[in-house]
C-alpha cells in the first residue's frame, strides 16, 4: 500500500472543528467510507469511479476547493491513479491512496495525519 502526504492548512468552521473537502477517486460504490470520512470531518465533494476513458487524460484539473484525493487504488487503473496523482501534485493538494476498505481507510488517514 502506498500512502502520499503532502501537507495543507485546514480550514475551520464556526465549532472550531476542521472540514477537508476530499475527492474519492476509485470504485461504484464506497459503502461505509463516507461514515468514517465524516468521523473524521472530511466531506466527500466528489466521487468519480475512474472507469471513463477520459480520466487518463493529463490535462486533468480537480474540482475547485478540494483539499484531498483519495485514491482507492484496488478498483483503478495504474494510468487513472498517475493521472489524479500529478493533477494533486501540481495543486499542492494532499494524497491519500489505499485499498476500499474501512480498514485501510482509517491506516491511510492516521498515517498522514488526517484523523485524531
Amino acid at each position: 500500500m502506498t500512502i502520499s502526504c503532502f501537507p495543507i492548512p485546514p480550514r475551520t468552521t464556526a465549532v472550531n472543528q476542521a472540514i477537508r473537502h476530499a475527492v474519492i477517486v476509485g470504485a461504484d460504490r464506497l459503502g461505509n467510507i463516507p461514515s468514517l470520512l465524516r468521523e473524521h470531518n472530511i466531506s466527500i465533494t466528489h466521487h468519480i469511479s475512474g472507469r471513463d476513458p477520459a480520466h487518463q487524460k493529463r490535462t486533468l484539473h480537480l474540482p475547485t476547493g478540494t483539499e484531498i484525493v483519495i485514491l482507492l487504488t484496488d478498483f483503478l487503473g495504474h494510468n487513472v491513479m498517475k493521472t489524479f496523482r500529478q493533477a494533486a501534485q501540481r495543486s499542492g493538494i494532499q494524497v491519500v491512496a489505499c485499498r476500499r476498505s474501512v480498514c485501510a481507510m482509517q491506516q491511510a488517514l492516521s498515517q498522514c495525519g488526517l484523523c485524531t
